[in-house]
């Protein structure tokens, strides 16, 4: 697996909003996570795995698609836990979550929607339909009680694998029954369902390229053992702000989450490393001690 590539240019821009999904599903006595492997030629995390996603457009948030919504919108807003929101803007973001996870996945989080529902969205949007009117067409309501706010995180001012910066909500749902998650062979070139655990697993053996939340994001549901458990986790608590901190140690890039003696945030934010160190030779990010097993310590 080719490994994703570093710039050195320092990337400055301010974030944009963004959002996106992390798909499970109970299989075999196992949590496992869908991930898709965005084209080598994107701009963004060209050949890495990520979860469907992808940033904020301004239709999100129209009055039209507000009224698509199964929870009114102050209960949204409440759940992001970011008060310097509006309520249009955050409902924007699950809005675009579902969105992104329509467009890249083929799934569509509303309620009643079916295998065929789901075709004849995608041959409608082929013909340039917007998300809102599918769903006005089809008299579909979004499902967003059946997701979840995960956490958020903010792409730090650094040399990055990206030339842009995202401030991105990640939220968690379960495929609905009937519909089969696929990547669109466009944005998306090849997809998996695996455990988190083998995830990272296929990572450290360079079988396939992710960036660090996606890293950190395994580590965290690999704790987990079925979905329930991580539902009832993301309604528990407010979704966790992670903003990386990185430093160059002894010629290394590292990357630290809030908790670690160098980062600015002394509270813990999620399970998982502190720190990250970018390992040349072997071409990825590692904990702090190069151990494996120390993504579950």
């Amino acid at each position: 697996m080719e490994p994703l590539k570093i710039s050195s240019d320092i990337v400055t821009t301010p974030p944009r909003p963004a959002a996106s999904v992390v798909l499970l599903r109970d299989h075999a006595g196992e949590l496992q996570v869908f991930m898709l492997r965005r084209h080598g030629l994107s701009d963004v995390l060209g050949g890495a795995y990520v979860f469907p996603g992808g940033k904020l457009d301004r239709e999100d948030s129209d009055a039209a698609m507000l009224r698509r919504l199964d929870r009114p919108a102050a209960d949204l807003h409440a759940a992001l836990g970011e008060p310097v929101l509006d309520e249009a803007s955050a409902c924007g973001l699950w809005v675009a979550a579902c969105r992104e996870t329509f467009e890249e996945a083929g799934i569509l989080l509303a309620h009643g929607a079916t295998a065929n529902d789901v075709e004849a969205a995608t041959r409608q949007a082929r013909t340039g339909l917007s998300f809102v009117e599918l769903l006005e067409q089809m008299d579909l309501t979004l499902a967003l009680s059946n997701i979840a706010p995960w956490t958020r995180w903010i792409t730090p001012r650094m040399p990055s694998m990206m030339n842009k910066r995202f401030d991105t909500r990640f939220f968690v749902a379960e495929i609905p029954d009937g519909l089969t998650a696929r990547h669109d062979d466009h944005e998306a070139t090849e997809s998996l369902w695996c455990t988190p655990r083998a995830v990272l697993e296929k990572y450290w053996n360079r079988e396939l390229a992710l960036a660090p939340p996606q890293i950190m994001s395994c580590a965290h549901l690999a704790r987990h053992a079925n979905v329930a458990s991580v539902l009832e986790e993301a309604r528990s608590r407010r979704p966790p702000t992670v903003l990386p901190e990185p430093f160059d140690i002894d010629g290394r890039r590292v990357l630290t989450y809030p908790g670690d003696e160098l980062h600015s945030g002394r509270v813990r934010a999620l399970p998982g490393p502190l720190r990250l160190v970018h390992n040349p030779g072997a071409e990825r990010f590692e904990p702090r001690d190069g151990a494996f097993e120390s993504f579950f310590a």
